[in-house]
């Protein structure tokens, strides 16, 4: 393969409603385990990112939080970019729906189509989904509620621009047909043809007018351009496109070689996509994996059901890589994964700790033992060795093929067989017996040195999967980063080791579990020290009391000297509200009493009692219950 090739992967834009949670993050994680994967096979990657920022919701969102929508969209498009980040993603560029050069490509992708007919105006009235920003018919409905994530709908009626989706079905079908990789899992490509394309496809709305926080239809400025055109076209705009001209960056990259997404968003991305490509003229994307879902128990991630993880907490907790090897090897191909903290902590010990950590420690250690760290060139001579090097070399291929069709699970269980042949062939081998005797120790300088070249081999293959802790294992053992057509596990010739810190320090289950309750702890609002029961404050007798009379306390400014009708007799409460209200304003008034206060006494006048007032700037405000009867009891 030329060195020259593309690859060009995408994931999809994430949505700046909220901080991303860890199901989410798994995409980004696997997209950039491809990307890595990609170019250790000699491959030139672009792999492209982002943020969707445009639409009802989020205009909603930044209203309850009293932001604009740039200024809410702009500081969680900052929260996913450090969440990116801090997971290692390696991204070519991280695009937002938001920047003015998508804009401008998107304003004149829509005014294209609807000069060439595509896309025409009409009316819509519907039922609409705002959290999926989607319109259903009231058969797609389930139990009155949007069927994608059971929500209620909005019946909506509104003016809107259409997209001819009906006008390409049948190409799409048979681009599908004459592609059968373009929609990946195959049981994926089978809930699009038979629940969308085969019962037939209704035209597709793309302008909204009830909301301003998108982009605007250039030559109708009552409508701004709906999600799918926006956000969907961000694959072609992030290299530069515009209908009217292709930069060398599109030329070089496009059709995608892959998008990325989640299995809930590819009818947006095998059908509305796709025919927004025809539409313009535009090769389509070569293939389309529509990924699972990372669920907690048994229910996917919800911050309304309260079983949210995020990456930033678990990486805190078990280490960025450690969080992106439980993400990579527990997520089936083509069924949902689970993530739990007991089922992290079990894995890190299974795989990691035990396996993989063990096998590099134990080699590394026995190679500064025995030979000062530097092993001599050594070729396989027994059966032992052959056959380590057959499963090495297996490992190898099944390993590329299973991140060739982006199944990591399957490649990382083909590092795992090499790791465990390994830890069997020193228990085979026994150097420490072989360490004994003097004769022998070519052969243990062989049996180190065949270690020494699988866990090369380990390191990397590991290396898109946890790249720091892969480098590290690359470098304990003495061997170099490769492009994999580069690993020779023929090639036997002398090293030196680098023991270094315990890679994966074996995890007490009970303490791990403590550690987690207690991070989790300082999230938690502390509880007041002023706090009281409702015992306490049951203590407190609040009556409503009418002002019979009111006037300047004589030698105060601040005071009031107020006569009370408390519905049993009038009493005489002293208030420092003289600064807020006259005498007049008050009488016949009626205010809430503390009706069981001590009496005391203020510049000589006894005060039986005290008013309710708030704190306000520049003075206070007396609360006030007009229309109740003095005597009343407040609760």
């Amino acid at each position: 393969m030329s060195r020259k090739e593309k690859f060009y992967l995408t994931t999809a834009i994430a949505y700046t409603s909220r901080k991303p949670h860890i199901g989410n993050t798994y995409e980004i994680v696997l997209a950039d385990a491809i990307a890595r994967f990609k170019r250790m096979e000699g491959y030139d990657v672009y792999f492209l990112t982002g943020t969707d920022e445009h639409g009802q919701k989020i205009e909603e969102y930044a209203k309850s939080s009293g932001k604009s929508p740039k200024e809410y969209v702009d500081e969680v498009s900052g929260e996913v970019k450090r969440i990116w980040n801090i997971m290692g993603s390696s991204h070519d560029k991280f695009i937002r729906t938001t920047d003015a050069d998508h804009e401008k490509a998107v304003a004149k992708i829509f005014r294209r189509l609807y000069e060439q007919g595509d896309i025409y105006k009409s009316e819509y009235e519907g039922n609409y989904c705002v959290p999926c920003e989607s319109f259903f018919t009231e058969t797609q409905l389930v139990d009155g509620c949007c069927p994608d994530c059971g929500r209620a709908v909005k019946k909506t009626k509104e003016e809107a621009y259409f997209f001819r989706m009906s006008k390409y079905q049948d190409r799409l079908m048979e681009h599908i047909e004459k592609n059968p990789d373009f929609i990946v899992p195959e049981s994926r490509k089978r809930e699009m043809v038979n629940n969308f394309l085969k019962p037939g496809l209704q035209d597709l709305c793309v302008s909204r007018t009830s909301f301003k926080w998108g982009i605007p239809v250039d030559f109708d400025d009552k409508h701004v351009i709906y999600v799918w055109i926006d956000a969907l076209s961000n694959y072609i705009t992030a290299l530069g496109y515009e209908p009217d001209k292709k930069t060398e960056l599109y030329n070089k990259n496009w059709p995608a070689d892959v998008h990325i997404i989640g299995k809930d968003i590819l009818r947006f991305h095998t059908i509305y996509w796709p025919i927004i490509l025809m539409a313009l003229g535009e090769e389509l994307p070569k293939q389309i994996f529509g990924h699972p879902w990372l669920l907690s128990g048994s229910d996917k991630m919800s911050k309304s059901k309260g079983n949210v993880m995020y990456a930033d907490d678990l990486a805190e907790l078990f280490s960025v890589d450690a969080v992106r090897y439980y993400l990579l090897s527990e997520m089936p191909y083509g069924s949902d994964g689970n993530i739990s903290f007991e089922n992290m902590i079990v894995k890190f010990n299974a795989d990691l700790a035990n396996t993989i950590g063990n096998l590099v420690s134990r080699t590394a250690a026995m190679t500064e033992k025995y030979f000062g760290g530097t092993v001599l060139t050594a070729k396989a001579e027994t059966e032992l060795d052959r056959d380590l090097i057959e499963v090495a070399e297996k490992a190898l291929s099944d390993y590329k093929k299973a991140m060739d069709e982006y199944k990591t699970a399957d490649a990382i269980e083909a590092i795992l067989t090499l790791a465990r042949r390994s830890n069997k062939y020193i228990d085979e081998t026994m150097p420490w017996a072989l360490a004994k005797d003097e004769n022998k120790k070519e052969e243990l300088s062989k049996v180190l040195r065949l270690l020494l070249v699988s866990i090369e081999a380990i390191g990397n293959m590991l290396l898109p999967i946890m790249p720091e802790s892969a480098e590290k294992i690359i470098k304990i053992c003495g061997g170099k980063e490769k492009e994999l057509s580069e690993i020779d596990l023929s090639t036997l010739s002398s090293v030196t080791v680098c023991p270094g810190e315990v890679l994966f320090a074996r995890l007490d289950e009970a303490k791990k579990m403590a550690e987690i309750e207690e991070f989790y702890k300082k999230d938690e609002p502390k509880e007041r020290e002023d706090l009281i029961t409702i015992d306490e404050f049951a203590k407190t007798k609040l009556v409503a009391a009418k002002v019979e009379s009111a006037e300047k306390l004589e030698g105060s400014d601040k005071l009031l000297r107020l006569m009370l009708n408390d519905g049993k007799g009038v009493r005489q409460v002293v208030s420092g509200i003289a600064k807020n209200y006259t005498p007049e304003e008050l009488v016949g008034k009626t205010v809430v009493l503390v009706e069981n206060l001590k009496p005391a006494k203020l510049r000589g006048a006894e005060s039986c009692g005290m008013i309710l007032a708030a704190d306000v700037k520049g003075g206070c405000k007396v609360l006030f219950l007009d229309g109740v009867e003095a005597g009343a009891e407040i609760h």
